[in-house]
């Protein structure tokens, strides 16, 4: 048997509930064999970020060669890039390894409200990795920092705002809805040519550290086993609200805990 690999970029959570770990757990969860490249060690937990420790983009470039050069890669996440010259290095890197779909979720901040991408970085995120994506997932608050714009707060806007997104150079746009109100978590999947609106139940609960996290590695999951682009997705979005559904079940840290990656199983 050969199992679909999928790569992932991006830092570290100590505790375990978001970064690398969410999107291994994710992979393992979905049936893809992952592997990683670590762009900073946080010490987190379940309240706050507590100390960033940036690696340097040598050795960030040195990972991902290690695992190109001898995986047989079929999807890349890129999750939090934690400084310019990673940038760099990053779009270097896919630029030497093109083919696989890559989905880019551009993480600027921590659930718990702490900085994950200082703001001089935003710019070249825009102009050196987004074009590299096939799709990339911004949370409401992330869409309006990459326009610089106000938050969007309807759909017309979140519409308008995923069109200038596009613009930017990525074919498809994933604008995530959990920040918004109302009963119903609607997440736009935005194209040049279509507009899917994809909506769950709002589930009440603080549970939910890693779930932009594990929200793109799944769809990354998805890729490396070939699905089409919608139907993974699709597929990822009913495996986190799941995943947010069981989170009560884990019982892991007294804030903000993670979601249960592992509810299919146990």
């Amino acid at each position: 048997m050969t199992i679909p690999i999928a790569l992932t970029i991006a830092g570290s959570d100590s505790s375990g509930g978001a970064g690398i770990q969410a999107d291994l757990k994710t992979f393992a969860a979905l049936g893809v064999y992952g592997a990683s490249a670590i762009t900073a060690l946080t010490a987190q937990n379940t309240h706050s970020v507590s100390g960033i420790c940036l690696v340097p983009p040598e050795f960030v470039t040195a990972q991902i060669e290690a695992v190109f050069g001898d995986l047989d890669v079929k999807a890349v996440k890129i999750g939090m890039v934690a400084q310019i010259a990673t940038i760099d290095a990053i779009a270097a890197a896919l630029a030497r390894w093109p083919g696989p779909d890559v989905v880019l979720d551009p993480v600027m901040i921590a659930t718990s409200g702490d900085r994950l991408l200082p703001a001089d970085a935003v710019g070249l995120l825009r102009a050196k990795l987004i074009p590299r994506a096939r799709l990339i997932t911004p949370n409401l608050p992330e869409a309006a920092a990459l326009l610089d714009e106000p938050v969007a707060s309807d759909e017309a806007t979140i519409v308008k705002q995923g069109r200038r997104l596009l613009a930017m150079g990525c074919p498809l746009v994933l604008i995530k809805g959990g920040h918004g109100e109302g009963s119903e978590s609607i997440d736009y999947l935005i194209s040049d040519s279509e507009i899917i609106a994809l909506s769950a139940p709002r589930l009440a609960g603080r549970n939910t550290h890693g779930t932009g996290c594990s929200l793109s590695s799944a769809i990354a999951a998805g890729l490396a086993r070939g699905e089409a682009i919608e139907a993974a997705v699709r597929d990822a979005k009913a495996f986190v609200s799941a995943a947010i559904a069981a989170a009560d079940r884990l019982g892991v840290g007294h804030g903000h805990g993670p979601v249960h990656h592992f509810h299919r199983h146990y």
